[in-house]
């Protein structure tokens, strides 16, 4: 399997910052692909270690490459949009066309990646995502775990609670796709 990332990112604006930090070695290198989640298929993943949906501009990306996690260990990671969890959103919650957990859940119970980070707004309606969350890979095999921390928990100067989770294969293989 090739040593590369694979971003997943709709905003074409976002996109173009993740090839510009590519291009600048401040985060993985790989291919960035502005195509919605929801057209994405298992086998467009094949080639890749990383996998990051709902990239944005490489967070998580670069937040692997300073935990020392190393370039050729699987993961996937994500932060699925927000907005349908946020107070700042219209509150539609599961009903909100941007709720894609589902699509990347696909992925996930079908490509069976053996690790897996994510993040989401914190609150009661982030809390009941994080349980639907967890539910879906418990049942896919996987042990989930969770924790809430403010930004200023890492040294900003404001608050801002957020959910991060991860989750591990627990099932015996890891997939055909890590085989």
């Amino acid at each position: 399997m090739a040593i590369r990332a694979y971003y997943n990112e709709f905003e074409p604006y976002a996109a173009q910052w993740l090839r510009n930090l590519i291009a600048a070695g401040l985060i993985a290198p790989g291919d960035v692909d502005e195509r919605s989640i929801e057209d994405v298929r298992p086998e467009d993943l094949r080639d890749y270690n990383q996998c990051h949906f709902f990239a944005g501009i490489g967070g998580w990306s670069r937040a692997l490459q300073l935990a020392g996690w190393s370039p050729d260990r699987p993961v996937w990671t994500g932060s699925c949009p927000c907005q349908p969890f946020s107070s700042a959103g219209k509150g539609a919650g599961f009903d909100d066309e941007r709720h894609l957990w589902p699509e990347w859940f696909r992925l996930i119970r079908e490509c069976r990646p053996p690790s897996v980070f994510g993040e989401q707004v914190a609150g009661a309606a982030g809390l009941a995502w994080l349980d639907h969350v967890c539910a879906d890979l418990e049942s896919a095999g996987y042990a989930a775990a969770a924790a809430d921390l403010p930004a200023c928990s890492v040294g900003a100067p404001h608050r801002r609670q957020r959910l991060f989770w991860v989750a591990n294969n627990n099932t015996a293989g890891l997939g055909e796709q890590w085989e």
